[in-house]
């Protein structure tokens, strides 16, 4: 077998065209890695954050690299620590980086076995934006059945899947998307969609227990107002502002999603047995990632875009 592999590489941060396809040396597992023949990557906004370089300082990464962390694939090598996974199994799970090429390494820590009933691209589609809702909703915001929740961008990857879990718990679930999207947030079991071009939805809004805010922005600035007090606002995206929040007596908290294998396999289980679903907006070939991350800075997109690559 040819120790050379395609791969998607960065060697300057920058614009789409710094998203080019050549031939490198396959990666080696470390003691405690699975070595992955990627079937597919999913595309998350953040690796589009990370090449135009606006992660650097948080998120620095030794150019040239290979992006992507989003990843399903096949067990292809495993590293001399690694008791959990066996050569030949169907895995899914989150990289450090470097999912965009035929072979990945990934910590076994951040994968666990694939989805039974998804296949490879769909199961790409899951990792981030699954475990970013999960730990937003329950770890941050440890949001009750009964509580009523309001998720920006309800259409998105991380708000169709803090839509359904928030559903799951028994919440009463309020979305924010656009006319088009906004069927589609119900379909995942919104209780209200409001569309935000029609109607600001602080004038609509008022006395949640909890905002999960994937937008930042102004739209943040605008959400501390509908959560009532002892409230939380949980962001995504832009650390909260504290004295915003300490006016309103609200808690409010930027969150950082942290791989993990148990929350793979509970979110697998949510998939497998049918109460949680997730959704392709369109894949793309491995060379086609510049397109793909067009496509996904362009915003707006129903679901998760996902690289098929071996598949």
């Amino acid at each position: 077998m040819s120790n050379m592999i395609q791969a998607i590489r960065v060697h300057n941060y920058g614009e789409l065209d710094v998203l080019t396809l050549e031939a490198i040396a396959q990666p080696e597992p470390q003691p405690n890695e699975v070595l992955i023949r990627v079937q597919a990557a999913g595309i998350n906004p953040l690796d589009c954050k990370i090449r135009a370089g606006y992660m650097k300082e948080v998120f620095p990464m030794p150019l040239p690299f290979t992006p992507g962390m989003d990843v399903a694939g096949i067990v292809e090598a495993i590293g001399a620590d690694v008791k959990a996974f066996q050569v030949g199994q169907e895995v899914y799970g989150e990289l450090r980086m470097g999912a965009y090429a035929q072979l990945a390494t990934a910590a076994q820590d951040a994968i666990a076995l694939k989805p039974k009933t998804l296949d490879f691209v769909e199961a790409a589609s899951v990792p981030m934006v699954a475990m970013t809702a999960y730990q937003g909703l329950f770890d941050h915001a440890d949001l009750k059945p009964g509580q009523t929740i309001l998720i920006h961008a309800a259409s998105g990857g991380v708000g169709m899947f803090a839509v359904q879990f928030a559903k799951w718990k028994g919440a009463h679930v309020i979305g924010t998307a656009s006319a088009a999207n906004a069927e589609f947030v119900q379909s995942l079991g919104a209780d209200q969609v409001i569309d935000y071009n029609a109607t600001p939805f602080e004038q609509v809004v008022e006395n949640v227990d909890v905002v999960l805010d994937t937008l930042g922005g102004d739209t943040q600035a605008r959400s501390y107002s509908v959560v009532k007090p002892g409230g939380i606002l949980v962001s995504t995206t832009a650390p909260p502002n504290a004295q915003k929040a300490e006016e309103r007596g609200i808690r409010a908290e930027m969150m950082n999603m942290k791989p993990s294998a148990s929350l793979l396999e509970e979110i697998a289980s949510l998939l497998d047995s049918g109460q949680v679903k997730t959704i392709v907006a369109q894949t793309f070939s491995l060379s086609e990632a510049r397109q793909a991350q067009e496509l996904s800075q362009g915003g707006h997109v129903r679901g998760k875009i996902v690289l098929q690559i071996n598949a």
